[in-house]
């Protein structure tokens, strides 16, 4: 007895292609979605050697910013990704703009970096990664382009929304704000806070940053900290900041930034227990409650 003959042939292919499509949508993943959680498993260290020698694909302006700021596409065979380019490094003696009159004033790519390794001493993982390289005939700032953003506060106060997690989202806030005194920043704007689908809050856009006050501008908004990162805040000193970012900033900057975490510090001892709070793993943004 013959079990098998050229007439069930069509019949035996029919059947073994609908296994095969009902088998493909259970198993696929888009491409994107691995590609996002590819990047998003990444060390610091592993975007850092990406940033500083992979291979640039293509360059286009970025939709906003007045800084000649680049978005490019590098790659390194491997990984593919998109980073922001900002070379302007300016002095003047006198500025203004709109209501901002500014003596000595200061706009730097090397803040973008300052700014991140201050970042990473302190914990906060509010700045993506940023490195120097060569761009064109100059050296500039090249930073990690942030995955996933779903708006940034300008865009979320316009449509009103509100975010998921409310006392996350404050608790990311606070940071921000904190950093910001700290670092002096005299450009933070809606702009460029960014905000991801997981609502993770990341700041951009550096390169007004280290003015010349010895005080927080505004401790008012100075309402709470992340314990740990307060302790963190407390154990600065200059020869850490001096090694980890005296290329881009100088000793001035320094004494400047310390003389300001000075005050943020009596600011918080004076408001005692109640200003303290413990923050959920920022990698999980406002959406995953889980803490490592």
């Amino acid at each position: 007895m013959r079990l098998y003959s050229a007439r069930m042939a069509p019949r035996w292919s029919a059947v073994l292609l609908a296994l095969t499509l009902l088998y493909v949508p259970m198993t696929a993943v888009p491409r994107q979605e691995v590609a996002r959680q590819e990047t998003a498993a990444l060390t610091d260290e592993r975007i850092e050697e990406f940033l500083r020698t992979a291979r640039l694909v293509r360059t286009r302006d970025t939709a906003k910013g007045i800084t000649g700021s680049v978005r490019a596409t590098m790659t390194d065979g491997t990984l593919t990704h998109d980073v922001h380019i900002q070379s302007i490094d300016q002095w003047k003696s006198q500025f203004k703009g709109g209501h901002t009159y500014e003596l000595n004033f200061r706009d730097s790519w090397k803040f973008n970096i300052a700014v991140y390794k201050l970042d990473r001493l302190l914990d906060l993982q509010l700045v993506p990664v940023s490195v120097e390289r060569r761009w064109r005939d100059t050296r500039g700032a090249y930073t990690w382009w942030v995955d996933d953003v779903l708006m940034d506060e300008g865009e979320r106060i316009k449509k009103n929304v509100t975010p998921p997690d409310m006392g996350c989202w404050n608790d990311q806030m606070r940071l921000l704000r904190m950093l910001d005194q700290l670092i002096d920043n005299a450009d933070r704007n809606v702009g460029n806070m960014l905000i991801t689908k997981s609502w993770r809050i990341w700041a951009i856009d550096h390169t007004r940053a280290f003015r010349y006050s010895k005080t927080p501008r505004n401790p008012a908004l100075l309402t709470g900290i992340d314990r740990a990162v307060l302790q963190r805040l407390e154990a600065l000193e200059f020869a850490v900041l001096k090694r980890e970012a005296g290329q881009y900033i100088t000793d001035g900057d320094i004494r400047s930034l310390l003389a300001r975490r000075d005050g943020i510090m009596a600011h918080f001892k004076a408001r005692g227990d109640a200003a303290l709070y413990d923050r959920q793993n920022p990698s999980g943004g406002c959406i995953d409650r889980s803490i490592d």
